[in-house]
C-alpha cells in the first residue's frame, strides 16, 4: 500500500512539475551523510511518520453482495491511515531549490485527492477516494525542527503532504442464508403429553411451591396423572365501538 503510494506520487510529480527533466525524485532519509553525497538536482520525498486517521474511522459493517442482489457477507470499513512526507528540492542554488519548492506546492495545490487515474494495484481496487493535503501546521506533539534534529541534519526549506490512505485488511465475516417465505409457525391447540417422564428434575418442581400457587391447593387433573391432553391457551377478541349518540355497539350482533 505505502509503495503504490510512492509510485503515485513519482509519477504525478514527474508528469505535472519536472516535465521530463533530468531531476531524480527518490524516498531517501535527508541525513547529514546522505545530504553530503548529493552531487545532482533531485526532489526527495521522506516518509517519516505513520499514524491513523480516527476522524475517518467508521463504526459498523459493510454489506457485500452477489450477482443476485443477496447479502453473502460482511466486512468492517476500510480504515485510513496518515502517510506523512517531508519534501524537500536539492540543487546547487537555493533560488532553483526555491523555484523548485513553488512548483511542487502549486501541483500538490491543484489536487485534493490523488488523481484517481493514476492509482494503480490495491488501490485502484477499492474505489475510494486518497485525499492528501499539502502544507498544514504541523500537530501539536511534532514539528518540523524535531524532525530535522532526529535525522542530524541542518534545517531546511521543506514541504509537508499527508496522503490518507484507506485500508482493507480486515476479517471477513459470512452472512447467513437469506430468509425466504417459510419462517416460524405458531398456533393454538392441544399440547400433547410428553413422551417420556423427566429424568431430572426441572427448577422449581419436587415440591416447592410455584410464584402464584397457595401450599397445600390440590392438584390439577393432568398433574394428579390425568391421561386427557393439556389444553392449550384459549383467547376471545371482541370490539366494542360506540356510536355518534354514545351507545356501544355489539359487531356480533
Amino acid at each position: 500500500m505505502i509503495h503504490e503510494v510512492d509510485d503515485v506520487l513519482r509519477s504525478l510529480i514527474r508528469a505535472e512539475v519536472l516535465e521530463g527533466g533530468q531531476i531524480a525524485v527518490v524516498f531517501d532519509a535527508p541525513t547529514r551523510e546522505w545530504a553530503a553525497k548529493v552531487n545532482a538536482p533531485m526532489v526527495n520525498l521522506y516518509l517519516y511518520d505513520i499514524r491513523e486517521d480516527m476522524r475517518r474511522r467508521e463504526r459498523g459493517l459493510h454489506n457485500e453482495y452477489d450477482e443476485r442482489g443477496a447479502i453473502v457477507s460482511r466486512r468492517r470499513p476500510p480504515r485510513y491511515f496518515k502517510l506523512s512526507y517531508l519534501i524537500t528540492a536539492w540543487t546547487k542554488r537555493p533560488e532553483d531549490e526555491h523555484r523548485l519548492l513553488s512548483s511542487l506546492l502549486a501541483c500538490l495545490l491543484a489536487h485534493e485527492a490523488l488523481p484517481p487515474e493514476r492509482l494503480t494495484g490495491s488501490l485502484a481496487d477499492i474505489g475510494a477516494a486518497v485525499p492528501m493535503s499539502i502544507a498544514l501546521p504541523p500537530p501539536e506533539d511534532r514539528s518540523f525542527a524535531d524532525v530535522w534534529s532526529a535525522l542530524g541534519g541542518e534545517l531546511k526549506p521543506s514541504l509537508d503532504l499527508v496522503v490518507s490512505v484507506p485500508v482493507t485488511a480486515s476479517p471477513t465475516y459470512t452472512a447467513g442464508p437469506p430468509v425466504g417465505d417459510e419462517g416460524l409457525r405458531a398456533h393454538f391447540g392441544d399440547i400433547p403429553p410428553l413422551a417420556e417422564p423427566l429424568r431430572q428434575p426441572m427448577p422449581g418442581r419436587g415440591g416447592l411451591p410455584v410464584y402464584g400457587n397457595h401450599p397445600g391447593r390440590p392438584a390439577s387433573a393432568a398433574a394428579a396423572g390425568s391421561t386427557e391432553p393439556r389444553r392449550g391457551l384459549s383467547l376471545r377478541i371482541t370490539e366494542n365501538r360506540a356510536d355518534q349518540d354514545g351507545r356501544t355497539e355489539d359487531p356480533t350482533a
